[in-house]
């Protein structure tokens, strides 16, 4: 155990560690989140009250549950969560997408004072989850690449970038690959700002409106997808680093948090754990004790970028479609083969495995019932009819 004496400086590494966790976190997974936006209706200037919402929610948990614990806690939005609901929220209302966010968030905050998150994973086999999260993030993949045959020169510059970014940059892939978009875009001629002036994002308040199809069909899987996709990995990265945090608590405060937020756009706050990992390394402190530092500095930047909601939305409307869409599909690239990977390492499960895959990739609705839904049932389904013959 490494013992120091107690400082409460904040060096350069600190400093630059919060800096850069708050970059890639924006700039890895803000193109998923505007699409999320936009599938479930919101206007531009919504969704720059969506991302200002989210830097806020972000900013107040990071330095709060930090300050409160001394452990380097960095909060995040669910990345894979907004990619479900990218590809789930069509058909419904902007009332019943807030209504989902409300719905899963109060489950999230019950799911951390009576730890039903746990009871309830231990009836689900994780293969099913992370096949049904391979399942809806199979679009985002497959969309990665559909750009070549319409823009070959933006799309495919992104993704040579990217490849030689994972070789000798890793950490700054995403980030990388953006810029070079960018460019491509900017010497096309293809980024067209919106005529309306930039002005200060206000959220707005949107009263939440319950379904009961909108409720089992998106906000169930998107509970389940959250918590095994964003706030297990983010408790286990702490862990990994020697940390011992109060698992309920911290998955009750960001849920509550969240919840209070969600009908102004706020539908997600997590613990982090990509970017977190960032804040927990020997390069930022050697002493761990001294570490949390650098997420509390990472969640004054999130209260900063809650500032700039409106230009990171406006930005992100000027930007031609295949970038956004490579651009997410990169992103999502490791979670994806990550979810392949856990989905089929048990033989016995990879049938019910490939079955709850294959459904939610699907896209098929029944019932008003998204595929996530479907897919984790037909999955479960099938593992409860051959569980005996694989334990014979």
């Amino acid at each position: 155990m490494i013992t120091t004496a107690p400082r409460s400086t904040f060096s350069l590494p600190i400093l630059i560690s919060g800096f850069i966790a708050v970059l890639v976190g924006y700039s890895s997974s803000a193109a998923i989140i505007f699409q999320a936006a936009q599938a479930a209706g919101a206007s531009p200037a919504q969704i720059g009250g969506w991302l200002s919402m989210l830097g806020i929610g972000m900013g107040v948990a990071s330095l709060g549950l930090s300050l409160w614990t001394r452990m380097p806690i960095l909060a995040a939005w669910s990345t894979p969560g907004a990619a479900l609901l990218a590809t789930s929220l069509h058909g419904l209302t902007l009332n019943e997408v807030i209504g989902v966010f409300v719905f899963t968030n109060a489950l999230i905050v019950l799911s951390g004072v009576t730890g039903l998150f746990a009871r309830l994973m231990n009836h689900i086999p994780q293969s099913l989850a992370a096949a049904m999260l391979a399942g809806i993030l199979l679009r985002f993949g497959l969309n990665t690449f559909t750009g070549l045959q319409s823009n070959f020169a933006l799309c495919g510059s992104m993704c040579l970038v990217w490849l030689l970014s994972r070789r000798w940059l890793p950490r700054y892939a995403i980030i990388l690959a953006l810029v070079t978009g960018v460019l491509v875009a900017l010497g096309q001629h293809s980024i067209h700002f919106p005529p309306q002036s930039l002005s200060l994002s206000v959220p707005q308040w949107i009263t939440p409106h319950f379904s009961l199809t909108a409720l089992i069909g998106v906000g169930l899987p998107y509970f389940l997808v959250t918590m095994a996709s964003q706030n297990a990995p983010g408790i286990a990265t702490l862990q990994a680093h020697g940390y011992q945090p109060p698992i309920s608590a911290l998955t009750s405060w960001t849920g509550l948090l969240a919840l209070v937020l969600s009908p102004f756009g706020g539908f997600s706050v997590c613990i982090a754990a990509i970017t977190a990992a960032i804040c927990m390394g020997e390069e930022v402190d050697p002493d761990p004790k001294q570490r949390w530092m650098a997420s509390a500095l990472a969640g004054f930047f999130y209260l900063l970028t809650g500032l700039t909601g409106a230009l990171i939305a406006v930005l992100f409307s000027a930007l031609p479609q295949v970038l956004i869409a490579t651009l997410a599909g990169l992103a999502l690239l490791a979670t994806l083969s990550g979810s392949l990977h856990r989905a089929l390492a048990e033989p016995q499960l990879r049938d019910s495995a490939v079955v709850a895959f294959l459904i939610t990739a699907s896209g098929v609705s029944l019932l008003g019932i998204g595929a996530a839904f479907w897919g984790l049932v037909g999955g479960m389904l099938t593992h409860l009819v051959l569980m005996p013959r694989a334990r014979g």
